[in-house]
């Protein structure tokens, strides 16, 4: 198929979707990356000109062989009209609640939380396409900068803002943050301090099913005010927080144990410290959301991987 050259694009190309062989997509794409500029001329050539039957399969895979910067001026264009189109109806959205890691600031201190971040390139994104590029599609890239040392960009999604239910909370509103890599390589605990000392306060929260492992972190000003870890020593840091003592008093006999020290559970802490992810309603959320990239030299438009809209 490679010594077809481009004419094996035009082969191959009915078969990026075919859902009962999954392993042929993979057999495929690399077949595609082998072609190199061969495989793109044809890709571009195939959006512009047909056949219409393959469109939509050439923009996804020029998509995850090059990122948008694969796409010509037409198609950027129609990929950001898509999205502003979205935008207007997606509500209500979800944001995963089952695992993973996030953060949370204030969402009226956006731009500050840009700025401590240190993010570029911000870009109005539906949330399943933010959640896509934050948690499953490809969210770092290794490049070289000008003076030719090897460095790592991330890319991250800032969710639309959303209310908390609890009217005795002082911040209503918050922001959510995904982004995997960027959490993992470089310290959420770090990044939750980092936020609350330009936001005043910001969260970390952590859900590990694979390791029986949950955490959760609030700090204010620049520094830890409580904290929990699965597997920390001691378990809990700082004094408990007002929801927790709640908790502990109204505790039942069963629960007296559990709620000894504190409140165990992240999805619980957030749901009363900024807001529990999931299934947001559409009366509480407000704007849209944002991918981002971490280095000024590497926008959004070079992360590789089709993402739904």
């Amino acid at each position: 198929m490679v010594a077809l050259g481009a004419q094996g694009v035009d082969r191959l190309l009915p078969y990026m979707h075919d859902g009962e062989r999954a392993h042929l997509r993979l057999d495929i794409k690399s077949i595609f990356e082998r072609l190199g500029d061969e495989a793109l001329g044809r890709l571009r050539e195939i959006r512009r000109e047909g056949p219409g039957n393959l469109r939509g399969q050439a923009l996804e895979v020029l998509a995850d062989l090059g990122g948008a910067e694969t796409f010509d001026e037409v198609d950027r264009r129609a990929v950001e009209r898509l999205v502003q189109i979205k935008l207007k109806d997606e509500w209500p959205v979800r944001v995963p609640s089952e695992a993973g890691r996030w953060l949370a600031f204030p969402a009226d201190r956006l731009d500050d939380a840009v700025a401590a971040l240190g993010l570029h390139d911000p870009r109005p994104a539906t949330t399943v396409m933010g959640v896509a590029a934050a948690t499953r599609a490809t969210d770092s890239l290794e490049f070289q900068d000008a003076q030719g040392k090897a460095r790592t960009a991330y890319r991250v999604f800032i969710t639309p803002a959303f209310e908390t239910w609890l009217s005795k909370v002082p911040i209503q509103n918050w922001c959510l943050l995904w982004g995997n890599s960027f959490i993992d390589q470089l310290d959420g605990f770090a990044w939750a301090d980092r936020l609350s000392e330009r936001c005043g306060e910001a969260h970390f929260y952590v859900i590990d099913p694979y390791n029986s492992a949950e955490n959760w972190y609030v700090s204010r000003e620049g520094r830890r005010v409580r904290s929990f870890g699965s597997y920390d020593h001691p378990r809990f840091r700082g004094e408990p927080l007002p929801f927790e003592v709640e908790y502990r008093e109204d505790a039942d006999e069963d629960e007296a144990e559990e709620y000894a020290e504190g409140v165990p559970y992240a999805l619980t802490a957030a749901d009363n410290l900024s807001v529990e992810p999931g299934r947001m309603p559409a009366s509480g959320t407000h704007g849209h959301g944002w991918l981002a990239s971490t280095h000024p030299d590497v926008p959004n438009s070079r992360f590789k991987g089709a993402l739904p809209v």
